[in-house]
């Protein structure tokens, strides 16, 4: 069996006598001009003004090559495991069959820290007598040297391979055929490939194959891949099409980009993270060209203002596709190594199947939107008596399955970072609706290689991009993102009973918290981004209603509490009593800080209308905006004596917003929970059933398909963010029902607002189904089915009104009839 060589730079090995792989390539890390050594910026070689020169690396350190290896086999194959990591990312085949359906594969990571490899049974694609492997390489994340539009430059090296492949033959014997110097490569027809800038491929280019070079590779340790493999899941056809005038043309073209005659643009009806696939028509040389967006501009083009621009994909035809049954010679293409969100295809160079064609251009045959995203399972269902809260279920979902690639995303353009509070803050939307748990771990691992040595925790994991200047303070580091290496091992005890996670990184949890420490003034902390992208007047961004130190230090002392049960679980004692004492210390110097009580005058007429003055108390949290108020409730910051004057304040600063949010990105967690775990269900309905911003609704209103970055889509940012799926939260576990505790099963629905049905479903961590429907009967009764396979045990949280009911545990399926339980 092959196995991982335990030291700093991986090697499969299967015994002493066979040979080790080698990363070999097309080039040597010298002859490319990329230093070994990278930083945070990511660069090149260093330029007189000592600037990153990219200009000066080789062509070939970033072109896609193809590598093959050409064997025979002396007999019948048993079996065959091949090992493999492509970079930036490959597409195995064997034989000219492809191994697997996965793109982009393996799954990025800090290539300094951690290379994830992949491991396929290719029993069956092998033979007796010759074989081939090929092997198509990518730029990805490993090498992004920029040429179009690019969040950052930023390479570990030129595209490299490391494989083993070990044979069990049916006459006894083992061969093991590694990546060495016997093995050759050529440059691939795609000639440009950039993870933000697009996909150029010229089908003419014929291979011209050479002897490979052997490369120094990256220097994380080999791991094998964690979360599931990303794939084409869904396709979506076109819904409408506008052909662009004339007028039109001239007002939208530039020098930059000048926009032929005869262009048009495809509504694919679906914003989503994935890339064209076309079937065309035409001569030997001819070339389409494909511009995507989210959006339009005014004159109806493709419009990548907030989406990064240019991004756009180049298709050379070769002249030589299947034949069809009319004659034609009909082409397949679609990119290999890039993506991008979008809803709109702007064809450039081409025509439609059935359009008037005179200058003979390509003729666009058939096209469809491929929908790319993780393969983990989808889990969960949800749909109640408001369709609003379902079209909100359903964007949701669409904006998580597009930022749900090797890492959970902010957006599927301008950034396609890994930016980490949206994965705890969205946990519950998350875990009850998808099979989260590699994916957890995944993260967990990337956000343990991001982790700096004085233990700070960076907005980002994997960590390609460092901030400089003016935005290094706030985006750097920011305690309510560093803190998913907290937050997350406890998502996963919560949902899955499982403690792993937590004892696993506790060390690293010691040394994050530690390190804000280190960083606080009086135990006050005032660094990060705060309330992100809360509602207020214009747009979006920094907090504008709630004080950033609070937001810190409220996430801090969270931390330092998690913290200390991690420890206690670890059996760090002494690590456990220290955390407890600094969770105290922090305590007492956030009420010192934000806490404010007011005595304000209030006026009552006695009987004998003498006018009687009485003090009354008004407490709350710094600003008193929701956010201020909401968080330290529900973290349990707020001294009981107090509790109720802050929650009436939060109530009133609702009602004064004509029950409106005014929270943000991380707000919304603490205000949704705030007012759901304090009796104010109606009020939450209230505050989110409606379609006006901020809201839900008003995106759904304005035609958005995917959740958007802003509460305001009008104002504009991404389309497609699922940073603000706070609501998902609380579909199933609180309007549906289903709550999991660590193992615990229990049924609790609440009916609130107009709400007079609702039904759901999720998947428990043994694989057994949960399924729960309810619907209001007269009285104010509540009829609630509960259906799970018999051996699942769960609690019955509802009033009875009937005796044939105890309290107590049930299996199986159950009809229940009563009211909710207070």
């Amino acid at each position: 069996m092959i196995q991982i060589h335990a030291q700093k730079s991986v090697a499969f090995k299967t015994d002493d006598e066979s040979p080790l792989p080698q990363w070999i390539g097309a080039i040597t890390d010298e002859d490319a001009h990329i230093p070994s050594n990278r930083d945070y910026v990511g660069t090149g070689t260093v330029n007189a003004k000592g600037k990153p020169d990219w200009k000066a690396t080789a062509p070939l350190s970033r072109q896609s090559i193809w590598l093959k290896k050409e064997m025979k086999l002396p007999a019948d194959v048993r079996k065959a495991t091949m090992k493999i990591v492509g970079l930036g990312f490959y597409e195995l085949s064997i034989n000219r069959q492809k191994v697997t359906d996965a793109v982009f594969a393996p799954l990025w990571s800090d290539y300094d820290k951690t290379v994830f490899y992949n491991t396929y049974d290719v029993t069956a694609l092998l033979k007796k007598g010759k074989n081939q492997l090929s092997v198509l390489l990518g730029n990805g994340f490993y090498n992004e040297q920029g040429g179009r539009y690019t969040k950052m430059k930023v390479s570990y090296g030129p595209p490299t391979l490391y494989c083993s492949l070990e044979i069990e033959l049916k006459n006894g014997r083992t061969v093991c055929i590694v990546s060495d110097n016997s093995w050759k490569y050529s440059p691939s027809s795609i000639t440009f490939n950039s993870i933000y800038g697009g996909e150029d491929e010229d089908a003419r280019i014929t291979s011209s194959w050479k002897p490979v070079v052997i490369q120094k590779g990256p220097r994380g340790v080999l791991r094998q891949q964690i979360a599931q493999p990303v794939k084409m899941m869904e396709y979506f056809g076109v819904k409408s099409r506008h052909q662009l005038t004339p007028q039109q043309i001239a007002k939208a073209s530039n020098a930059k980009h000048p926009i032929p005659a005869g262009t048009f643009v495809l509504d694919m009806g679906q914003n989503l993270a994935g890339f064209p696939q076309i079937k065309v028509s035409g001569k030997a040389g001819q070339q389409v060209r494909l511009y995507l967006s989210e959006t339009l501009t005014a004159q109806g083009t493709c419009n990548q203002k907030q989406s990064g621009s240019p991004y756009y994909l180049n298709y050379t035809l070769s002249g030589k596709g299947e034949k069809a049954s009319d004659g034609k010679r009909i082409e397949t293409w679609h990119p290999h190594f890039t993506y991008y969100g979008y809803r709109y295809i702007q064809v450039e160079g081409a025509v439609m199947k059935g359009d008037e064609n005179p200058d003979g251009k390509p003729v666009i045959e058939d096209i469809q939107s491929c929908f790319v995203y993780n393969s983990a399972a989808k889990i969960g269902s949800f749909e109640c008596s408001n369709p609003m809260f379902n079209r909100a279920y359903q964007i949701i979902d669409r904006a998580i399955r597009s930022n749900w690639q090797a890492v959970w995303t902010d957006c599927p353009h301008r950034e396609k970072l890994g930016w980490l509070e949206q994965d705890w803050l969205n946990g519950e939307g998350l875990v009850y609706n998808y099979d989260c748990r590699s994916m957890i771990e995944h993260t967990l691992q990337n956000i343990a290689d991001a982790q700096h040595a004085n233990g700070a925790v960076p907005t980002t994991a994997p960590e390609y991009i460092y901030f400089k200047g003016k935005w290094l303070d706030p985006f750097a580091e920011s305690p309510e993102w560093g803190g998913a290496l907290v937050a997350l091992p406890f998502l996963y005890l919560q949902h899955y009973g499982d403690d792993r996670m937590v004892k696993k990184y506790a060390p690293q949890m010691f040394r994050y918290v530690d390190y804000l420490q280190s960083k606080d003034s009086c135990r006050i902390l005032k660094q990060g981004l705060g309330d992100w992208y809360d509602y207020g007047k214009g747009r979006s961004g920094f907090s504008q209603n709630t004080p950033m130190p609070l937001v810190a230090t409220a996430h801090y002392y969270q931390w330092v509490k998690l913290t200390q049960k991690a420890a206690a679980m670890s059996g760090k004692t002494a690590e456990a009593n220290r955390y407890a004492i600094l969770a105290s210390e922090i305590l007492q110097a956030f009420q010192k800080e934000f806490l404010h009580v007011e005595k304000a005058a209030s006026s009552e007429k006695s009987s004998s209308d003498a006018v009687v003055k009485d003090a009354v108390e008004k407490i709350y949290y710094d600003s008193g905006s929701q956010a201020s108020n909401a968080i330290p409730l529900v973290l349990g910051m707020v001294p009981s004596q107090y509790r109720k004057q802050v929650l009436q304040h939060l109530i009133d600063d609702i009602h004064a917003h004509h029950d409106r949010l005014t929270t943000g990105d991380v707000g919304n967690r603490y205000l949704f929970q705030a007012l759901l775990e304090n009796g104010y269900a109606d009020l939450w309905y209230k505050m989110l059933a409606h379609d006006d911003v901020p809201g839900y609704g008003f995106q759904i209103k304005k035609g958005m398909t995917t959740l958007t970055e802003q509460w305001n889509p009008e104002m504009g940012a991404s389309m497609n963010h699922f940073m603000m799926a706070q609501i998902n939260n609380h579909f199933l576990p609180d309007i549906v029902g289903i709550r999991i505790e660590q193992g615990r099963v229990i049924i609790a629905p609440h009916p609130m607002g107009d709400l007079t049905w609702a039904k759901g479903s999720t998947q428990l961590s043994n694989g057994k189904q949960v399924a729960v429907a309810w619907k209001k009967l007269a009285d104010d009764k509540i009829e609630v089915t509960v259906d799970t396979d018999k051996d699942v045990e769960y609690e019955i949280k509802i009033d009875y009104d009937e005796t044939e009911h105890d309290d107590g545990t049930y299996r199986g399926k159950h009809v229940f009839v009563g009211k909710c339980a207070k």
